[in-house]
């Protein structure tokens, strides 16, 4: 079986770590892989580029544009949604025609635009397509969060500010991906039970094959180590305690940091004397940012790429707090979980199927920073801290190990092909 693997880039983003570890794990259990990307990052032969970097720049800057002019020349909110009015068509090249299954994953940005992707469900070929978001079951956006109008019809986004012109961009898109399914089948997984929920409840997806399979992990590079050993190389406090923070921007809102600044200065308030022996650690881009805003000593790690530092870094750390606000299997907290680290999170999106409520972690109310700092404390100061990470690694091996994943997603690749 050939398994054709298409997504945007091949590293940057939570995505691209899932294509690329599904790639890994289908290779282990014998299935030929490649993967498509537009932003190719590495020498890897089995990652193919299309695209000249010039069209793929004038392809994104188009996008954007359109969505700019769409929001009334306002940058808020313009990389929430995605229209997908350009792309490339991969259909031409050798990859796609020696492929038996094309797998999509995240392909916007001008990677595939929705006619792209009916040029390929009208080769035949079967398609399957893994959501990390809500976008292939909404218009336009990438998360609904509480708007409910994909389950019958997007229109008005509340996600960009309405331009008073007669064009409705949401109502455009929507009618442009109907129009793409129409009477085309797609084996779309979600990476989560939550996600798998909103996809069934949209109209859109009206008749489409929809399950869920977890993103996968290598558990022989994401395990526990010597903590101490991991400071010390770090140049992180020896003593105390180490609150985690990761995020590929860690000033994204949708990460909810003003939640974890707040639920801190409440632990504060509540326990002063942790103020002498607990710091905080931030992993991303743009960490420096954010360092003065704690109330805590605060360390800025800044962003990194090199795999072997990012495990040193988690097991670093006591607990790992991530308090999202829409997510939705987040690999960080997986990661985090299979190097034995607590986490802490609201109870949003797939998060509270990942962290089991006081037995490998704490599940915090939606946006209660109050609850959020009873949770971090309980890990810190409360638990049993053994005991917290041995059950957050035993989680992470019963349920995303690479080969469990891998038999799952080959499953739903034979069935994609009997079907055909």
């Amino acid at each position: 079986m050939n398994v054709l693997i298409v997504n945007t880039s091949e590293l940057t983003g939570g995505a691209a770590v899932a294509a690329n570890r599904l790639m890994k794990a289908l290779g282990n259990s014998g299935v030929k892989v490649k993967m498509m990307v537009r932003q190719k990052q590495t020498d890897n032969p089995d990652v193919v580029a299309v695209g000249s970097k010039f069209g793929n720049f004038l392809r994104f800057c188009y996008e954007r544009l359109v969505i700019f002019l769409n929001n009334r020349l306002s940058r808020r909110n313009l990389f929430a949604v995605s229209i997908a009015n350009t792309g490339i068509d991969i259909t031409k090249t050798r990859e796609f025609r020696e492929a038996d299954v094309i797998h999509l994953h995240w392909i916007n940005q001008g990677m595939l635009s929705l006619r792209n992707i009916r040029q390929i469900l009208d080769s035949g070929k079967p398609v399957v397509w893994t959501m990390h978001d809500m976008w292939p079951a909404t218009a336009i956006c990438h998360y609904a969060h509480a708007c409910k109008k994909y389950e019958n019809k997007c229109e008005n986004c509340p996600t960009i500010l309405q331009n008073g012109l007669k064009i409705d961009l949401s109502d455009k898109i929507w009618k442009r991906k109907l129009r793409m399914l129409e009477e085309r089948q797609i084996s779309f997984v979600a990476c989560s039970r939550w996600l798998r929920d909103q996809a069934q409840g949209s109209r859109l997806l009206n008749g489409q094959f929809i399950t869920n399979i977890p993103n996968a992990i290598d558990m022989q590079t994401f395990r526990p180590h010597a903590r101490n050993e991991a400071r010390e190389k770090l140049g992180l406090p020896i003593e105390g305690r180490i609150i985690l923070f990761v995020s590929q921007r860690v000033t994204d809102t949708r990460k909810g940091t003003v939640f974890l600044i707040e639920a801190i200065e409440k632990m504060l308030a509540r326990h002063p004397e942790m103020k002498e022996n607990t710091s905080i650690a931030i992993l991303g881009g743009h960490a420096e940012e954010l360092t003065g805003h704690f109330p805590l000593p605060a360390y800025p790690l800044g962003y990194v790429s090199e795999q072997e530092k990012i495990v040193e870094i988690y097991n670093a750390a006591d607990v790992f707090v991530l308090p999202s606000l829409s997510d939705n299997l987040p690999n960080t907290i997986m990661e985090a979980m299979a190097c034995g680290v607590p986490c802490v999170g609201f109870d949003v999106g797939g998060i509270p199927e990942m962290i089991d409520h006081r037995k490998n972690g704490y599940v915090a109310a939606f946006r209660d920073a109050d609850d959020l700092a009873t949770g971090i404390h309980w890990v810190l100061q409360e638990a049993d801290h053994d005991e917290l990470s041995q059950q957050a690694v035993e989680k992470v091996l019963a349920s995303y190990s690479e080969a469990q994943v891998a038999s799952r997603y080959m499953e739903i690749y034979q069935k994609a092909l009997n079907h055909d």
